[in-house]
């Protein structure tokens, strides 16, 4: 384990390796900051999530909508509202699935109890897939894009679910892995080449594996015990990233809301491009 980037986020989530850039991004939700390893940008609310649209503008989630923002400009354009009327809510974690869709989940900046919703916005389109949402995370998809894994963090559970040609849900999410019994909480996820599902868990300092049949297949160690979401890139992608939070950690530790990287013998997949 290295640490990628020594710049401590409150709460860093959401790393993109940008394909056509060989950049990874990533964002501190509470610092309202995109980072790179070589700038960062600021905002005027809450950022969390992203998916590249070329090589010089993402898709960002904020807390009021979905924006196209451009990397060297900083040109901005509103793609639609999320959840705008809502001023205690926020964005949280979110992937663009094979498709060219966007997952992105909501939750309350106070973490109340059911008061977020996953949502998909695909070709211009947003819309709402499940409501009753805690702290929604682990959004990512087998790469044949027709299965989603997903987690309400709380639960202690991934749920997965079967999707249609188009990339929507057609089918009752059911426990793909269950951490109840553990007491471990999922948070960010990515799938690899094969299938494999690395998740993030909140408490733990960790990314672990899991094969889709639900057996664990490795497990990284990082320096934060808030590890928050992991990435693969490199110019193999067998590179793993993970952020970390330093929120509510008053040990000194100044690994607490680094940005790690670790050599693996894994190979990830490419991020998919979003289609507006």
């Amino acid at each position: 384990m290295t640490v990628f980037d020594a710049t401590q986020c409150t709460l860093g989530e959401g790393p993109l390796w940008h394909p056509e850039r060989g950049e990874l991004l990533w964002f501190d939700i509470v610092g309202r900051r995109l980072h790179s390893a070589s700038r960062h940008w600021d905002f005027p609310e809450m950022v969390s999530a992203a998916g590249w649209i070329s090589r010089d503008e993402v898709l960002i989630a904020s807390e009021t909508r979905l924006f196209r923002f451009h990397l060297d400009t900083g040109a901005e354009e509103t793609l639609c509202a999320l959840e705008d009327d809502i001023p205690t809510n926020r964005s949280n974690d979110g992937r663009a699935d094979p498709m060219g869709g966007f997952w992105i989940g909501t939750m309350a900046k106070a973490e109340g109890k059911g008061a977020g919703a996953f949502y998909r916005f695909y070709k211009g389109e947003l819309r709402k897939l499940w409501g009753g949402i805690t702290v929604p995370n682990a959004q990512c998809f087998a790469p044949d894009g027709r299965t989603a894994y997903f987690s309400d963090t709380p639960t202690h559970r991934v749920m997965r679910v079967a999707l249609d040609s188009a990339g929507w849900p057609c089918a009752t999410p059911e426990v793909a892995l269950d951490f109840t019994a553990q007491g471990w909480y999922p948070d960010g996820a990515v799938t690899d080449a094969a299938g494999n599902l690395w998740i993030a868990f909140w408490g733990r300092a960790c990314v672990e594996a899991y094969v889709p049949g639900g057996e664990k297949l490795a497990s990284y160690a990082f320096a934060c015990p808030q590890t928050t979401c992991p990435a693969f890139g490199g110019p193999e992608l067998t590179r793993l990233f993970c952020t970390s939070a330093a929120r509510d950690l008053t040990d000194g530790n100044r690994a607490n809301g680094q940005t790690f990287a670790v050599e693996t013998p894994h190979t990830g997949r490419a991020e998919p491009r979003v289609l507006l």
